[in-house]
């Protein structure tokens, strides 16, 4: 299949167009600058320069493919993803962006759209697992993926397939996990939520076959994750990584007082992804947190 895939040079991105490569299929990454443009060359693909927010453009460039993979995000990290104004090209993205390449996709012709989007949505369910017909809870924190989902769907027709997948947090070689372990490393709190809660989490690489895996399932929602983690276990894997058995749990209050922006985070979410299993045979090969996931990153 011919695919084109935004958001090609971020984590996801390119764990995609790798999973996507080897099944054989030919990618266009987007990228916004000639900068950018090298990192998707590097991957052994095509580079469109299309401007995201253009619908002509965007239509122009997606002209020819089968499929159209939205995964583009600029996700904050450490204080600035406590604050409104660190969420604003975040929130562009899955809000308009979602719109222009649902809308693009259809005029060009294309057949399926793969979106990304995050179980974070789910409301806190204590010990019950997690499956795509559990209820949501959509504050304004996790809005901006609600109307990305609900914009994806608007693709759905007869001879148009959606397919959303709502990914675990990203635990590898990421942003957020390197500012996780830098906290860690100077002994600070890396925990939120009831340490007994559960934490959806995934690997770059698995998240990556999945969208793969996304290009052969019938259309519909589908959780991608590993097994869920206590988030105790959790804190556990990040103080072993540097040696630091003693880390804790931010206090409840700091947590409340640092807005809703963190409230989604401290979810207690067990998600299972026995549904993508069933309809794709995907499983997770990093099924289990542990010290590994990190490796690429304290090697770095």
């Amino acid at each position: 299949m011919r695919v084109f895939v935004t958001g090609a040079t971020g984590v996801l991105g390119r764990s995609a167009i790798r999973a996507l490569v080897a099944d054989g299929h030919s990618v266009t990454g987007l990228a916004r600058s000639p900068e950018k443009a090298a990192i998707v060359h590097g991957l052994g693909v095509d580079v469109s320069l299309a401007h995201l927010f253009d619908v002509e453009q965007m239509s122009a460039a997606l002209d020819g493919f089968d499929v159209v993979c939205n995964l583009v995000t600029h996700n904050p990290v450490g204080r600035a993803s406590m604050r409104r104004s660190g969420w604003r090209v975040s929130d562009l993205l899955r809000e308009e962006g979602s719109r222009v390449v649902a809308t693009a996709a259809k005029e060009a012709g294309v057949r399926r759209l793969v979106q990304e989007s995050v179980s974070l949505l789910y409301a806190d369910a204590g010990d019950e697992w997690v499956t795509e017909d559990s209820p949501l809870c959509v504050t304004s924190a996790v809005e901006p993926s609600a109307v990305a989902e609900a914009n994806a769907t608007q693709f759905e027709s007869a001879s148009h397939t959606c397919v959303i997948l709502r990914f675990g947090q990203l635990i590898g070689d990421d942003t957020a996990t390197r500012w996780r372990l830098t906290q860690a490393r100077l002994g600070r709190a890396v925990g939120l939520g009831d340490p007994l809660g559960w934490a959806h989490v995934v690997h770059p690489d698995d998240a990556g076959v999945a969208v793969a895996a996304a290009l052969t399932t019938p259309g519909g929602v589908y959780n991608v994750g590993a097994e869920p983690v206590r988030r105790a276990e959790l804190v556990r894997v990040f103080g072993e990584v540097v040696g630091n058995p003693d880390l804790g749990f931010m206090p409840r209050l700091a947590v409340k007082v640092a807005g809703e922006r963190l409230e989604p985070l401290t979810r207690s979410l067990r998600v299972g992804s026995g549904k993508l299993h069933e309809a794709t045979g995907w499983k997770p090969v990093r099924h289990v947190l542990d010290p590994s996931w990190l490796s690429e990153v304290t090697q770095a």
